[in-house]
């Protein structure tokens, strides 16, 4: 169905596949260049102020998840257009003109640059997400510097910019073109592309994002975009300019009733990293401790590109999980950077502006051959990783250490699992890759994971032999009522006999240990043990979380079951040791259910994150279960209590 109702723009004659292919990359750089506004905003609304009354500090925090939730849309868009891209039989385009862009890129009223939250900087936003029935002027100080057309001569070969007034209505020029391409020659013409280039929900943690294969999948992409922002107004309450609305109107209340009211920081307009030929209306930021935050916040940005346009460049779905979620994860660690920026001075003038992260691009941003991506890009992070560990860092209003201390961990993991991939070990660097993650997201401090003695008996038998970890254990007793001849408790010595029994059996016992305590090596030949179907997590009455998944424990590979502890006494934690008995720890295994929306994908690696002195992180596509098996929620990302202590 069309959601767009503006008037159509069709052009006389068919399109050729290379004017297309020059809209979408204009398409793509709008997206790419809104998203960073958006976030540059959102990095200057001040995580707290002594002075902001309860009500205050309520507010800024929502304006700061809104616009943070806006910008992740931008970056389904944009992911959108290089599906739409790899459709039609081009690489996807992720490069874009340095900030501020001049006049000429696009139609003389987009103005773009890199401006702090401000009445201003809202009201431009919502000019920008405008729809097309919207008759509204552009916020002070955003009047474009020279008016100017854009035309290409009809009947010309080389491809051309065309204007338009919003964007949704260059959505509806690309709708049509597709649809007079389509008609003209077929849709096996037009769409030629690798569909296993296409990049959807299971490797995107993105709302609202499709494959492209065929135009009925491309008009959906495309009214996708609209509907979320561009062109879609009052009809849609979620849509971009609906939310900006909803903004503008609280702080205007907001400054009128308390004029003193400083919801973000004084960050520069226009920040830029190397000194500019043309200084004017710019702020170069030369702090000497800041100016290193800012390169390493745009090394991180360039980076996450790099390990983006490698996601959408390879066929290989586990080296696409790989590369997808590397870059997710270095977006998540460029939001302290960014917003520490925002709240330290841009120049050793310390009455002058503060600072923000001004997304400088790379020259160039292209595809780096299949035999050395990987490498090159580990070399890279391990750079990276070693100027953040160099990074000083006093902690300003609303940090702490552990934030940065989290980039750092992100980083070394990042480094860890392309060196994997680089080597070929493609199944160990999928499994490190988490198939959802929220991109923007900041990133906490992780808590590596005790490396006590992990020792494991092994029982060999004729056909199979059952391997024992003891730490894990938390006494279930499936072991010793399912099976009382191989699993003999009590009893010393030797106590576990395999061969008293039939693999089939064994192999059941193993499955229904909830703590991973038992595993088993066949050798009559038959499978070992796989992943479920579905990722589960069973909240355990007055005890712990059982976990049945892929799991990656802090990075590391914590086989398919686990029972991590919820009372916060276990003196082996993650993981449970029976302490919430002792501890009398009392919660229900039977929470209300929530809202529960089916998941694109039930599978795939669950990340398990615990955090330094807080929650276990959770990132994947995830059940979470009472104990009976009702389903309270489905989620993809998650924090859930560790120390018992939670009332939800």
């Amino acid at each position: 169905m069309n959601t767009l109702a503006a008037p159509s723009t069709a052009t006389p004659s068919p399109p050729s596949r290379e004017q297309l292919l020059y809209w979408l990359h204009e398409a793509a750089e709008i997206e790419h260049n809104l998203m960073c506004c958006y976030l540059y905003a959102a990095f200057s609304v001040k995580s707290g102020d002594a002075r902001w009354s309860e009500e205050q500090a309520r507010l800024a925090g929502g304006w700061r998840r809104i616009i943070t939730a806006i910008a992740l849309e931008e970056m389904t868009h944009l992911c959108l257009v290089g599906n739409l891209m790899n459709a039609l039989g081009s690489p996807a385009h992720f490069n874009r003109p340095p900030f501020p862009i001049q006049s000429g890129p696009y139609p003389a009223d987009f103005v773009i640059r890199l401006q702090p939250f401000s009445q201003e900087t809202i009201a431009h936003f919502q000019f920008l997400e405008r729809p097309h029935t919207a008759a509204m002027d552009d916020a002070a100080g955003f009047e474009p510097p020279k008016q100017y057309r854009r035309s290409a001569p009809p009947g010309r070969l080389s491809p051309g910019a065309r204007d338009y007034a919003t964007v949704g209505e260059l959505y509806q020029t690309l709708r049509d073109a597709l649809e007079a391409f389509v008609a003209a020659h077929g849709e096996t013409e037009l769409f030629i592309g690798d569909p296993a280039l296409q990049v959807d929900a299971a490797l995107a943690p993105l709302p609202g994002v499709t494959i492209v294969t065929d135009l009925a999948s491309a008009l959906h992409a495309l009214d996708t975009i609209v509907t979320q922002g561009e062109g879609a107004g009052s009809e849609a309450v979620d849509s971009h300019f609906c939310r900006f609305t909803c903004v503008a109107e609280e702080l205007d209340a907001a400054m009128l009733a308390d004029p003193a009211f400083e919801p973000a920081w004084d960050a520069a307009t226009n920040p830029v990293m190397n000194p500019p030929p043309t200084p004017d209306g710019k702020v170069h930021v030369t702090h000497p401790e800041n100016a290193r935050w800012l390169d390493i916040g745009n090394a991180l940005y360039t980076t996450s590109l790099r390990c983006l346009l490698q996601g959408f460049a390879t066929t290989d779905r586990a080296a696409k999980a790989v590369w997808l979620a590397g870059s997710f994860a270095l977006m998540r660690a460029t939001v302290p950077v960014g917003q520490g920026l925002a709240a330290r001075p841009a120049t050793p003038d310390l009455a002058g502006p503060r600072g923000g992260l001004t997304f400088t691009p790379l020259r160039t941003l292209t595809t780096l051959p299949g035999w050395c991506a990987a490498e090159f890009m580990a070399e890279r992070l391990g750079q990276l990783r070693k100027r953040a560990e160099e990074l000083p860092v006093v902690p300003v209003a609303g940090e702490t250490p552990g934030t940065w201390d989290g980039v750092i961990a992100t980083l070394a993991q990042q480094q860890k699992r392309l060196a994997a991939l680089s080597t070929g070990r493609i199944r160990e660097a999928a499994l490190m890759a988490p198939v959802h993650a929220a991109p923007i997201a900041p990133v906490a401090a992780p808590v590596a994971v005790a490396a006590d003695a992990a020792v494991v008996e092994e029982a060999r038998g004729t056909a199979a032999s059952v391997l024992f970890e003891a730490r894990r254990c938390i006494h279930s007793r499936h072991c010793v009522l399912e099976a009382p001849t191989v699993f003999k408790a009590n009893t010393a010595g030797e106590w576990i006999f395999p061969d008293t029994t039939d693999v089939a059996t064994l192999v059941a016992v193993a499955h229904n240990c909830p703590s991973g305590a038992i595993h088993y090596e066949r050798h009559d030949g038959g499978a070992g043990e796989s992943a479920p179907p579905v990722n589960t997590l069973k909240v355990r009455e007055n005890g712990p979380y059982a976990l049945h998944a892929p799991i990656l424990l802090a990075g590391e590979d914590d086989g398919f079951r686990a029972t991590l502890c919820r009372c916060g006494h276990s003196a082996r934690k993650p993981w449970c040791d029976g302490s919430h008995v002792t501890a009398g720890f009392m919660s229900s295994g039977e929470p209300p259910s929530g809202v529960v929306e089916p998941l694109t994908a039930r599978d795939g690696p669950l990340h398990v994150t615990p955090l330094r002195n807080g929650p276990l992180q959770i990132e994947g596509n995830l059940e979470i279960c009472t104990g009976t098996g009702r389903t309270v929620a489905r989620i993809i990302q998650t924090r859930l209590c560790r120390c018992g202590q939670s009332r939800n």
